[in-house]
């Protein structure tokens, strides 16, 4: 892309992306859903899940991978688990549906598990663990996803770079928030850089997120039937309860006083100085909220293109 670079207010961006996935066969609820969701990225530094994936679930919608209307159900097996067909939604809808029933069922059990079965494209993990840490919960999720990278010894397609997000709520900092991938990313069919124990990870949160949705991904992938080569992804999203172990207060000091211990330790040469996972994304959030998000021109292009195609409103301050 090119190296010029725009910056664009949240709001902004949230109007253009509303109004594209609303043109696109969204409803208002659900287009609203998903601009939230790819602005968290952006506003957090996490780029590469954010508006700039617009034309992504474009495609998806075309090629009918992805579907803008779905028709989600829930289905409730167990006090504390169920299981959400997302009917193909794009992952923002499928994914916050699954962490609001986790958090309302361990509102009641304690913990709650909750499988995705069929979605596509998830974004920023973070993005649904943090729903839970908003709400005084701890929030754990994982992602399976089509494989690019090999497992180590064999050759081709085999893992998913399937992320895993957990996010704890604190006192002074709100959150602690780890969002992470297993293999590192690599050309289809190379070697993870993280080596064997991240294709590991990466095959158990497959087995984990699609074996117990009954929506296999990798097996389906190398089979001999067209449909297995389709998009799809599966999740898990997980809340706690905080209040069924201990005080909220006091686990959120624990939470303080561990990162104050850590701060605490003499400092390195290192060009680093983040002391807890997601420390990064609130200084960029405070920054972008503020300056606004920078953008590639060649992205804001696209992204008119993609509104002017499907007729949908271009906010007059987009550029």
């Amino acid at each position: 892309m090119s190296t010029t670079r725009v910056r664009v207010q949240e709001q902004t961006l949230r109007v253009l992306a509303g109004n594209i996935f609303v043109a696109a066969g969204c409803s208002a609820e659900h287009a609203d859903l998903i601009a939230d969701a790819l602005v968290w990225a952006n506003l957090r530094g996490v780029d590469a899940h954010g508006v700039s994936r617009i034309p992504r679930y474009l495609e998806l919608f075309d090629s009918g991978d992805a579907n803008p209307a779905p028709d989600i159900t829930v289905d409730q097996t167990r006090s504390a688990v169920a299981i959400v067909d997302a009917d193909s939604a794009p992952g923002p809808i499928a994914l916050s549906t699954a962490m609001d029933h986790a958090m309302s069922l361990a509102r009641t059990v304690g913990i709650a598990w909750v499988s995705v079965r069929g979605t596509v494209h998830t974004g920023a993990l973070g993005y649904y663990t943090a729903r839970a840490a908003d709400y005084g919960m701890a929030g754990l999720g994982i992602v399976a996803g089509m494989p690019t990278p090999a497992h180590p010894g064999r050759g081709g397609a085999a893992v998913a770079t399937n992320p895993l997000s957990v996010a704890l709520p604190a006192g002074r900092r709100q959150m602690v928030l780890l969002d992470t991938a297993t293999p590192k990313l690599c050309p289809p069919g190379g070697l993870p850089s993280s080596g064997g124990e991240g294709a590991g990870m990466s095959l158990i949160l497959e087995l984990l997120a699609s074996g117990l949705a009954s929506n296999p991904i990798v097996s389906r992938l190398h089979s001999d039937k067209p449909e297995g080569r389709r998009h799809r992804e599966n999740a898990v999203l997980m809340a706690v309860d905080i209040s069924a172990f201990v005080a909220p207060e006091e686990f959120m000091g624990t939470v303080d006083d561990t990162i104050e211990a850590i701060n605490r330790l003499p400092a390195t040469n290192s060009t680093v100085d983040l002391s807890y996972p997601g420390e990064q994304g609130v200084k960029t959030l405070h920054e972008r909220r503020v300056d606004g998000i920078p953008l590639d021109v060649q992205l804001l292009d696209e992204l008119e293109t993609a509104a002017e195609k499907l007729s949908a409103g271009v906010p007059s301050d987009f550029r």
